[in-house]
């Protein structure tokens, strides 16, 4: 008899075609989907475009925790569609304040065994309650959303074997900071990860998703507890103990890779500038000057995590060299730290309370000063997505954080003096829909609000047979969606395209040049086609598919990269670019930005799944040479590719 692990087991009662086999293409039923607002206002106009009456899933959220700041009219006129929109295809709407999606999911509506598509990146969060939660394109939700499948690579599974118990001031933080220095940010797409073992009974909830959220940044599809008596209680707490079943691996269970952690032997830890996978210890970083810190994301801003900084807090002063900034990851979180006196000893220590939502985390707000080291308890820290160029990002554990607040120096919280808080979960949670609004029966009748600034999806043409391809742009390794696609200030332009597409690879302009938009849009207009050339992990971090979107409406047909990150490539497919990767590596470095790539009878040779592909390398000297190119498609892939893209298959 099989020993299937829990990741076997809700593939099994979810997948509707492939074959389960590590590598393989399947397609997975989707039960529930979330959006927020930067990605989701993009997802609901494709699925308008789908001519989609009503959503098919059991149930679909759709939240505002991103775009708050409302300097100009675009993100409240977006909040206006996305809410008339949400009632008119039934689904539930999170108004702003309500919280960040994963969180609030997470309390509100997470099953164990269920399956969960969200156009976010750290969608995964949810996996601390034993479900599976991916995190895909705004596209791919949206035909989630219509009732079609979603379509992946079936996974190897890493299996993590917790044992013992984490001490005194280290934090579930420093779990998945562990993980991350083990496994990197690199190297493990097509996985998903799962957590097993006598340590994961000592966890709770909130800590686990903690583990999960961050697991993103890894590059697995998801990571995954079981679902145990702690689940339980956490749902019963959240006034939703039927929701429960009990999930868990069978005994001896077989894992393509084997991690074990002793929680007892780790020590507080950071990931330091600029990766989430620069970790170092904080007893070697100790005494370095901190001049911002910030608490909060849908990573560590749980009732239990702010609970303990408040009583590190209480009755003391943030140093007068840092600015402390607090973000509860949902109402509910900051109306239960209201009610009992926690979040006055957070105020009274000086600490400045932000909005529940993602804010300074995805650079919106609270950009530290330059050449100064901010701590945050956030899940990304690439160059630059503070707001500040050059920054100096530590992502660390709300107890390291807080410690930093009152030193002003990254200190070893277990060198404060004082024991370390007696903070347990609460009893029960405080349960407030209120800022929940359920769509109606029937939403036919619902006027959808459009204000001048909502946009469509651009429409593309079908592949070329023949890519006369100009090289717009040649990149390193690790290149994120916030590379490709910043947020911060730019980001209320997501439902206007062609006013977005004018900053893609804005970090790589150099003053008095011509910008990235500016020669690809000259390629295109020339009648030529745009490439984009990358190194190792290109496309890793957020799930936007606005990075994929944006070269598409500026004329760009293929990337070639060394790997390209698998929501990335999905996104890439859906827009109709090819995601190419080198044959020979060392062929990236042949290749100079202005430099020709032409690629003949490329429909035929996609058609007939011909590999390597070889394209002709002119460069601008008159030289030229071959290059080889691989590519992992199936065959859905390869039709929609040739397209266009996913809103041109009928």
């Amino acid at each position: 008899m099989a020993k299937n692990t829990v990741v076997q087991k809700i593939l099994s009662n979810h997948i509707v075609s492939g074959n389960a086999v590590a590598g393989e293409p399947v397609a997975i039923r989707i039960d529930q989907t979330l959006t927020q607002d930067a990605t989701g206002t993009m997802a609901y106009l494709e699925l308008e475009a789908m001519g989609i009456d009503k959503v098919k899933t059991e149930l679909s959220v759709s939240y505002v925790d991103h775009n708050m700041m409302q300097n100009g009219p675009e993100n409240r006129n977006d909040h206006l569609y996305l809410q008339s929109v949400a009632a008119a295809k039934g689904v539930i709407f999170s108004r702003p304040g309500n919280g960040i999606c994963h969180q609030v999911h997470l309390e509100r509506f997470g099953v164990p065994g269920k399956t969960l598509l969200g156009s976010d990146s750290h969608t995964p969060t949810n996996g601390g309650i034993g479900m599976m939660a991916i995190g895909a394109g705004g596209l791919d939700v949206a035909l989630a959303m219509a009732g079609q499948p979603f379509r992946m690579a079936y996974p190897k599974i890493i299996g993590v074997k917790l044992t013992g118990r984490l001490s005194p001031w280290v934090a579930a933080k420093d779990i998945i900071l562990k993980m991350l220095e083990i496994l990197t940010t690199k190297g493990n797409v097509g996985c998903m990860v799962e957590y097993f073992g006598p340590g994961v009974k000592t966890l709770t909830v909130p800590q686990r998703a903690t583990i999960t959220n961050m697991g993103a940044e890894l590059g697995v599809t998801c990571s995954i507890f079981p679902s145990d008596e702690m689940t339980k209680e956490f749902l019963e707490k959240q006034g939703r103990g039927e929701s429960w079943v009990e999930l868990k691996a069978d005994d001896d269970a077989e894992y393509d890779k084997l991690v074990e952690i002793d929680l007892s032997a780790l020590k507080p830890l950071a990931a330091c500038p600029s990766s989430p996978d620069n970790i170092r210890s904080i007893a070697e970083l100790a005494g370095i000057p901190v001049g911002q810190v910030i608490i909060g994301s849908c990573t560590n801003s749980s009732y239990r995590d702010l609970s303990i900084v408040a009583a590190m807090l209480r009755g003391r002063k943030i140093s007068p060299d840092v600015t402390l900034a607090i973000a509860p990851g949902s109402r509910q979180v900051l109306e239960m730290l209201a009610r009992n006196g926690s979040l006055a000893d957070i105020i009274s220590a000086g600490a400045r309370i932000l909005e529940s939502g993602c804010g300074p985390c995805i650079g919106q707000g609270q950009s530290p000063a330059n050449d100064t080291v901010t701590l945050r308890t956030f899940n990304r820290n690439f160059p630059g997505r503070t707001g500040t160029k050059g920054d100096q990002a530590y992502l660390v554990s709300p107890e390291v954080a807080a410690a930093a607040a009152l030193t002003g120096k990254i200190t070893d919280p277990a060198t404060l003096g004082f024991p370390y808080p007696d903070v347990r979960d609460a009893d029960k949670f405080l349960i407030d829909d209120s800022m929940m609004i359920t769509p109606p029966c029937c939403g036919r009748s619902v006027e959808i609000i459009r204000k001048k600034t909502i946009g469509s999806p651009p429409v593309n043409q079908a592949l070329p047979d023949t890519i006369n391809g100009t090289v717009v742009i040649k990149v390193g390794d690790k290149t994120s969606t916030d590379d490709i696609m910043p947020a911060g200030v730019h980001l209320k332009h997501r439902s206007n395209i062609p006013e977005y597409a004018k900053v893609v690879f804005e970090r790589f302009n150099e003053e008095g040049k011509p910008t990235f938009a500016q020669r690809a849009m000259a390629v295109r207009d020339a009648g030529g086609h745009g490439v984009i050339v990358g190194r190792d992990s290109y496309g890793q971090g957020s799930s936007r598919e606005h990075a994929a979107i944006c070269p598409m409406y500026l004329g760009i047909k293929a990337l070639i990269a060394m790997a390209v990150e698998r929501i990335h490539a999905a996104n890439l497919v859906n827009f109709g670019i090819v995601p190419f990767t080198f044959a020979d590596k060392a062929d990236y470095d042949k290749i100079e930005q202005g430099d020709s790539i032409v690629i003949e009878g490329l429909r035929e040779k996609l058609a007939k799944k011909e590999t390597p592909i070889c394209a002709v390398l002119k460069k601008k000297d008159g030289s030229q040479a071959e290059i080889k190119l691989n590519y992992h498609l199936s065959d859905e892939d390869i039709r929609i590719i040739l397209a266009g893209g996913r809103l041109n298959v009928k």
